[in-house]
């Protein structure tokens, strides 16, 4: 059985904004989620969470780095909590002020969920 997915924020309007191959790969593994599996290229983002898993997608794109971040832990439904491009061009560690908005769409997505 295929969880729901509810996008939080505005995710679902960056998503679409993404090119389009990155909209294809982004959009299996999201599927692959929301069917009760991971896509290989889905990883746990560490210190965010607690207890609900955040996964991260990541999509390099025409030089370019495109995330996408899920949980699948909170009730029967997928929540998808952002979606970006890293603008960044140093380390690989997800910018402060992205990983603000995850912790409180996080936050949210509990809420929703009644947890």
């Amino acid at each position: 059985m295929s969880k729901e997915v509810v996008f939080l924020g505005d995710s679902l309007e960056v998503l679409k904004d993404f090119p389009e191959e990155t909209r294809i790969s982004m959009g299996h593994a999201l599927r692959e989620a929301q069917e009760g599996g991971k896509a290989l290229y889905a990883k746990p983002l560490k210190g965010i969470g607690g207890g609900a898993t955040v996964i991260e997608i990541c999509d390099d794109h025409d030089g370019n780095t495109y995330r996408v971040m899920y949980t699948v832990k909170i009730g029967s439904k997928l929540y998808v909590l952002h979606a970006f491009q890293k603008k960044s061009k140093k380390g690989i560690e997800t910018p402060k002020s992205e990983v603000e908005i995850i912790k409180a769409r996080l936050r949210k997505a509990k809420e929703s969920a009644g947890i």
